[in-house]
């Protein structure tokens, strides 16, 4: 039996079985390079190029991301110990600039939440709320209601839309238990942070963002 080992010749992807050159396709069955179109071949090595280039990115932000914070963090337990404060706001924010107010990078702790049983009666409220107000009337607020609930998978809302739907002001009474239901339904489940940078030329200018977010650069 011949023994199958990875070589590297021309195309990278290529097996040598007993001295022929094959790649292995998406069903896992070993076809001769030979028969395989130029295109498809070419594709392949394009592809196996730019992710290698994205693997190695990848790694070096995820390196860049630790280092951010190991530097946030000295300089956090310096102030500590200088200061005996800490320094960042009550939830761990912090906003951090240079001496000339040009550059700045920001840490944001954000919560991540779900919502409990109780939305469920907050919805049947905002229903029957909906059910006897006059059709033409409050169409905005409709609008909102329409936007929160109206989702493509079971369970899930706007969740944006949701906050602005708390901050309208209705006397009904159905509605302000429906809201009170919508606040008792948030839990806390953990945080996520985020760290992001800006500059700009002179001191009042708008600051510019600086972006890792391939989609934006």
């Amino acid at each position: 039996m011949n023994q199958i080992t990875a070589i590297a010749p021309a195309h990278p992807a290529t097996i040598d079985v007993g001295g022929k050159p094959y790649l292995r396709d998406a069903k896992g069955n070993l076809v001769p390079v030979e028969t395989v179109k130029a295109t498809d071949l070419l594709m392949d090595e394009t592809v196996r190029k730019i992710t290698g280039f994205a693997r190695e990115l990848s790694e070096q932000i995820a390196r860049f991301k630790g280092h951010t914070f190991e530097d946030v963090g000295a300089l956090q337990a310096l102030f500590r110990q200088e200061y005996e404060a800490p320094l960042g706001g009550q939830k761990g924010n912090i906003t951090l600039t240079t001496f000339d107010g040009c550059q700045k990078v920001q840490v944001q702790i954000a919560d991540l939440i779900e919502f409990g049983p109780e939305l469920q009666a907050a919805k049947a409220l905002i229903d029957e709320c909906l059910v006897d107000w006059s059709a033409d009337s409050r169409t905005e607020l409709r609008a909102i209601v329409n936007r929160v609930f109206s989702v493509e998978k079971e369970g899930q809302i706007n969740r944006a839309e949701l906050f602005m739907l708390l901050r309208v002001e209705v006397e009904d009474e159905r509605w302000q238990n429906a809201m009170r239901a919508i606040r008792d339904s948030i839990r806390v489940i953990g945080s996520k942070t985020y760290v992001r940078f800006y500059e700009r030329d002179e001191a009042g200018d708008q600051w510019r963002p600086i972006s890792i977010d391939l989609a934006r650069v």
